[in-house]
């Protein structure tokens, strides 16, 4: 892990394709150790999730090339590496998944997913109003607190239609992005054990990804 990080610092300071191309041999390792470290990760949920056994390394990878077309940053290359576990279908799917993002000083875990559609963002928050204490309970879990003390991003700043503006429970259905993460610092990305504690913090969140994949698949079937 510890080359990795570095390749990616290096990176970072280097964007171009001149050192790209001179570094390239270096690359290919990295990326040969990322695709080892999500084959181990794969597994990993796999053993809480049979689904994901079914999923090869690429469904779960990025390119490092960036696309520049519609960007105002034209810098070639991501400083950053992704690992996105989605069962069944991976990385395309939308669906909750588990996310281990590799960047020095920015590592973390993460579970859930962003970018939905307005209809299974509506329909998530239905199900959280409608089964709050199944919801509640799942979240509140000592386990899942100590990992994940805080979920959603990009909330909207009012009561979403349909939820009274009064619910004590609002903030839980003002995200528009239904996801919760944990740091990582270099230092616990770079122990032996990491493969172990990243996988066990996936497990923790799989009732919080259930919950919510249920939601999103009723909508995809009505």
């Amino acid at each position: 892990m510890r080359k990795i990080l570095n390749f990616l610092t290096a990176l970072s300071a280097n964007n171009n394709r001149e050192w790209f191309s001179a570094n390239k041999e270096e690359y290919l390792a990295v990326k040969e150790r990322v695709e080892c470290l999500a084959l181990e990760l794969i597994n990993a949920v796999s053993a809480f999730d049979l689904e994901a056994s079914y999923l090869g390394v690429g469904d779960c990878t990025y390119r490092i090339y960036r696309d520049t077309r519609f960007s105002l940053d034209k810098t070639p290359y991501k400083t950053h590496i992704g690992i996105f576990i989605n069962p069944p279908e991976g990385k395309k799917s939308n669906r909750m998944g588990y996310y281990l993002h590799i960047e020095p000083g920015n590592c973390f875990v993460a579970a859930g997913t962003v970018c939905l559609p307005s209809k299974v963002v509506t329909a998530i928050r239905r199900s959280i109003y409608d089964n709050i204490d199944e919801y509640l309970e799942i979240i509140g879990r000592e386990d899942f607190r100590a990992v994940y003390p805080s979920i959603g991003e990009n909330p909207v700043k009012t009561a979403p239609k349909g939820i009274p503006r009064d619910w004590e429970y609002l903030p839980l259905v003002r995200p528009r992005d239904f996801v919760t993460s944990h740091h990582l610092s270099d230092k616990e990305m770079c122990s032996s054990g990491l493969v172990d504690k990243v996988g066990e913090m996936f497990r923790i969140a799989k009732p919080f990804n259930d919950f919510i994949n249920y939601a999103i698949d009723e909508t995809v079937t009505d």
